[in-house]
């Protein structure tokens, strides 16, 4: 607009969203430590009921990443024996209080799990440790719903738990709270302090956890990807972990976005990468990767894009997993952790005909409401995607000068102005152009 107001419609989801700069109270990234408070240094640690020290917070492992040497190893429904002895890089746990029950796919699906999982169950809860371990935390569960766990036989308490086992609601949740070293609060162990080879693995248990749950349960046709960083983002703890929620149907926004695809196969190539390139809006890109602002969010985000012919995660090579966790990694380590935000994924729906790319927005929880939202749908962004794209390079070059990102990340201008995107076809036959 002449006053500098830019309005904006989200190709994929129609939000709509103003962004005023005069509304803008400081940068995109929080830099600045507002106050240095020296803690209590404890190994292991105990700050939160995801630090290693508390493991009988968390319900019964799933599946678990660890370093044996200088390799990793991963271990499925490891026995109480096990975790009570060692504590794993990574860990996959079911969701004390889940959004999509047990219930709701036992009443409604008729869900049973299969034999490896009901096998599981009965040997841990076969020993005293196991069971003591799982009603410790029915015990916590059921006091947070007021139900006195005492009023109940064994046989309830034995059903109550079967969610620990059988839903399909996970946590994913890293070893540290604070990074190694520690001296200050404000020192918490982010998806950018774990390094690029943890958090590839960290990328790799997400990925495994999703096959696994589709093994576990036919029903379900899309597994909502996410991982909330700090409290005002939504976290329980600030404990790095993410969450996997599975459905039995895509969500609105998937089913948005299959609907625009069908009437158009180039949709993510028209407005998110060649709109990019024709704005001067890309970020930054391996070869295997590509990262650009997202057009018309509520909040600053950043979207990378999976250059894959695959669509969905686990379909991915090593290599290309890799390529995508390293420019995941690369924004994580420079917004800091001291900047609020949430990573979702997106990728194409189980069932769908229609191939959508994998892409991980990063969305930077620096913007309060104002106000207007409630009746008008027309959200206030004051960082315009141009501010955004500079913001995120400057802090890009000074960490691959630094060493503290990939070597292999091309910046701002580096970015091959031909990039060749894929055009996903209706007989799912891959095409480039431009």
């Amino acid at each position: 607009m002449p006053d500098g107001t830019i309005k904006q419609i989200n190709p994929f989801s129609d939000t709509e969203v103003w962004c005023v700069e005069e509304r803008k109270k400081g940068p995109v990234i929080n830099i600045h430590i507002k106050e240095a408070i020296a803690f209590e240094k404890r190994e292991p640690e105990d700050y939160c009921d995801f630090c290693e020290k508390n493991f009988l917070y968390c319900t019964p492992e799933k599946l678990r990443y660890f370093k044996n040497g200088d390799n990793w190893e991963k271990a499925f429904y490891p026995s109480y024996e096990v975790i009570s002895k060692n504590y794993p890089e990574f860990k996959t746990v079911g969701n004390l209080f889940e959004i999509v029950t047990y219930d709701y796919w036992r009443k409604n699906y008729n869900y049973f799990p299969p034999k490896e999982v009901t096998e599981w169950k009965e040997e841990y809860l076969s020993s005293k440790e196991g069971f003591f371990h799982c009603e410790n935390m029915l015990r916590i569960k059921l006091s947070k719903l007021g139900i006195n766990i005492d009023e109940l036989s064994e046989k309830e308490k034995l059903k109550r738990m079967e969610p620990f086992f059988y839903g399909c609601h996970d946590l994913i949740i890293a070893k540290r709270h604070y990074i190694e070293n520690a001296q200050y609060t404000y020192e918490l162990a982010s998806s950018g302090e774990l390094g690029e080879e943890k958090h590839f693995n960290f990328m790799l248990i997400t990925i495994e956890s999703i096959e696994r749950l589709l093994r576990q349960n036919p029903f379900i046709k899309y597994i909502s990807v996410f991982q909330n960083w700090l409290k005002p983002a939504g976290a329980s703890f600030d404990h790095l972990h993410r969450q996997l929620v599975s459905l039995d149907e895509w969500g609105v926004q998937m089913e948005k976005e299959i609907e625009k695809l069908a009437q158009n196969v180039n949709l993510y190539n028209d407005y998110a990468i060649n709109f990019s390139i024709d704005e001067g809006l890309l970020i930054a890109e391996n070869d295997f990767a590509i990262a650009v602002p997202e057009i018309g969010s509520n909040y600053p985000t950043i979207s990378i894009y999976s250059k894959s012919r695959n669509c969905r995660p686990f379909e991915h090579s090593y290599e290309e997993i890799k390529g995508m966790s390293d420019l995941v990694y690369a924004i994580h380590r420079v917004i800091t952790n001291r900047t609020t935000c949430n990573e979702e994924w997106y990728y194409s729906p189980f069932d769908s005909s229609f191939p959508s790319p994998w892409r991980v927005s990063i969305k930077l929880r620096i913007v309060n409401p104002a106000g207007f939202e409630g009746n008008t749908r027309i959200y206030i962004n004051p960082i315009s995607p141009l501010s955004l794209k500079d913001e995120i390079c400057e802090a890009l070059y000074n960490a691959r000068n630094n060493k503290e990102i990939s070597e292999k990340i091309r910046i701002g201008d580096e970015v091959s102005k031909t990039y060749n995107v894929l055009l996903y076809s209706k007989n799912k036959n891959m095409e480039k152009i431009r």
